[in-house]
């Protein structure tokens, strides 16, 4: 009965693959199938959907994306041209088996330095991988070490690479979430997010080889693949017996940038022969739940007016209000809504005790809101005055007799008039007191005249 099914099945499957059918809100993934997986927008690093994402695992050809980092930090700043000519050595091939991908690269046969690049990612050319190792590094080994410590730069400290391509090696191991961290990091270089995000690439002839014309092995790239993802802009495949089919990826839908990293996923046939490779189908899924599930919420404008603080001597006006510095946008699942996040609002005139008083200026500091959900803080945006608010007139005044009272050269000159007033008054007391006992002698002068008249007058 199954067998008799199966086709339909297939292609009900196929047309949801084709015509990108977003999976329900509904839809979980803990039966990803896949060992490791992470999705997660590449602004803020927000995870949005986690499985085994710190557990060891074995990077492959994803080891490339290190490769091709830092060969796109050399050429950028001028260290290499992308156009020197680099002459392929066997040095190259020392570890390169039979089942190692390669392009067939004749050790003395010259290629320029970019088209190496795009025969390392693209073309998942393994010989080209150390040929890029051998120029920048000197030696394999030290650009391993290179490559182990601009890991470490990033912060995927579970992660440690022992060759330049990827060939399995037991020791060497990675993790999906530090993949996102190096992929992501490495979309902020320009020749990598161009190189990664290629699907053709045709290198330049050589004396031992007409021009090659290699494509990548990421289907979401493919426009003839059921795998073909519009929204897709870059990514790195990979495939080994040891770690199964991996898949760093990444997409840009309705103002959201996700990264995918599928790691370990093995293809499912069916009964008819068909095969879903997993890798993609599961990034896919993935893409789809995001891009349906997930949006920029606006939890706070910078017009929301919070607060209603009482100013005093203010011209025309007795309060303010406050308003954020800044808007917060948060990436949310559809289903949380924006009433859920909590608004707490600290005045800070109100916590000193010491009213707000004029002039304030629009955009001065006046307190702070912080923004919580279950016990979650998101965020601490400054409150700042909407408006200005001036100085009444009769307190402008005063403000500035006391200001002009307040300073050294006021002080001094109140000084010398209250020297000057205190002589004047001293002056002024001395002169009365003078006038004062000089009238007294003049009336005691005149009353001894008279009492001598008298005298006179009856002797």
């Amino acid at each position: 009965m199954l067998k008799k099914f199966a086709p339909i099945l297939l292609l009900v499957f196929m047309l949801q693959i084709l015509i990108y059918i977003p999976v329900s809100a509904s839809v979980t993934f803990r039966n990803i199938a896949a060992q490791a997986a992470i999705l997660a927008d590449r602004e803020t690093g927000e995870i949005l959907f986690a499985h085994n994402i710190h557990t060891q695992h074995p990077p492959d050809s994803l080891n490339k994306i290190m490769t091709l980092l830092l060969a796109a930090y050399a050429v950028e700043n001028d260290i290499i041209s992308d156009h020197e000519l680099i002459t392929m050595t066997e040095t190259a091939w020392y570890d390169i088996t039979d089942e190692s991908s390669s392009l067939g690269i004749e050790p003395g046969e010259v290629m320029t330095f970019i088209d190496l690049i795009y025969s390392s990612f693209v073309g998942d050319a393994n010989e080209a991988s150390n040929m890029i190792a051998l120029r920048i590094g000197g030696s394999i080994d030290n650009f391993v070490r290179m490559m182990n410590d601009r890991a470490a730069e990033i912060g995927a400290t579970n992660t440690h690479f022992v060759n330049a391509h990827g060939q399995f090696n037991p020791t060497q191991h990675t993790t999906a979430y530090d993949q996102f961290l190096i992929f992501n990091e490495a979309m902020r270089s320009l020749i990598f997010a161009e190189v990664s995000s290629t699907f053709r690439h045709v290198t330049e002839a050589t004396e031992e080889s007409e021009p090659r014309t290699i494509t990548t092995s990421n289907s979401l790239l493919n426009q003839g693949s059921r795998y073909y993802l519009r929204h897709s802009i870059s990514g790195k495949a990979s495939n080994s017996y040891e770690g199964g089919r991996s898949l760093v990826a990444y997409a840009d839908e309705n103002d959201l940038s996700l990264i995918s990293v599928v790691l370990g996923s093995y293809d499912n046939v069916y009964e008819d022969g068909a095969t879903d490779i997993r890798s993609f189908s599961e990034t896919l899924r993935l893409f789809a739940w995001g891009f349906d599930q997930f949006a920029w919420r606006d939890i706070l404008k910078t017009t929301d007016l919070l607060a209603r603080i009482p100013v005093m001597y203010g011209s025309g006006a007795d309060f303010v209000n406050a308003r954020p510095e800044s808007a917060l946008t948060l990436l949310l699942d559809e289903s949380i809504p924006t009433e859920a996040f909590a608004r707490h609002i600290t005045i800070f005139s109100e916590e000193s005790g010491e009213p707000l008083a004029a002039p304030i200026n629009a955009g001065d500091v006046l307190g702070e809101v912080r923004i919580t959900r279950d016990g979650h803080e998101y965020a601490r945006i400054p409150l700042v005055a909407n408006t200005n608010v001036n100085l009444s007139g009769v307190e402008s005044i005063r403000r500035e007799i006391v200001d002009m009272l307040a300073t050294n050269t006021a002080r001094n000159i109140m000084l010398i008039l209250g020297g000057s007033l205190f002589i004047y008054f001293a002056l002024l007391i001395r002169y009365h007191v003078v006038r004062a006992n000089r009238l007294r002698r003049i009336r005691n002068a005149k009353n001894d005249i008279i009492r001598e008249r008298h005298q006179g007058f009856h002797d």
